[in-house]
């Protein structure tokens, strides 16, 4: 059974840095793309940043020029920089492969002010 699994969240203050990462046990040869999504309170998941197995990338208009997504194999990685508390929620890694599409369980990412 396919999983991801992802750690690295925590709580920072604002301004601090944060990177997560989730470990695929999926063959990198299947992924299509990996992304990160978030899920704040009250509102509806959405996607953070994306990276295809060609290495586009794609990234939220709130995220761009802070947060950078990147991989090294089947691993993906989100490098958070100048946050925010407006980027507290609970972050979601996605995987898109031959097999279906995946999530992981979530890591909280708190942001105090």
């Amino acid at each position: 059974q396919e999983q991801l699994v992802e750690s690295g969240g925590g709580l920072v203050q604002a301004g601090g840095s944060l990177r997560l990462s989730c470990a695929a046990s999926i063959s990198f040869s299947d992924l299509y793309a990996l992304a990160w999504y978030r899920q704040a309170p009250g509102k509806q998941r959405e996607l953070v940043a994306g990276i295809t197995s060609r290495s586009i990338t794609n990234y939220a208009d709130s995220v761009k020029g802070r947060f950078t997504i990147s991989t090294e194999k089947n691993t993906v990685y989100l490098q958070m920089n100048s946050l925010k508390p407006a980027d507290t929620a609970v972050y979601y890694c996605y995987a898109d492969s031959i097999w279906g599409q995946h999530w992981g369980q979530g890591t909280q990412v708190t942001v105090s002010s």
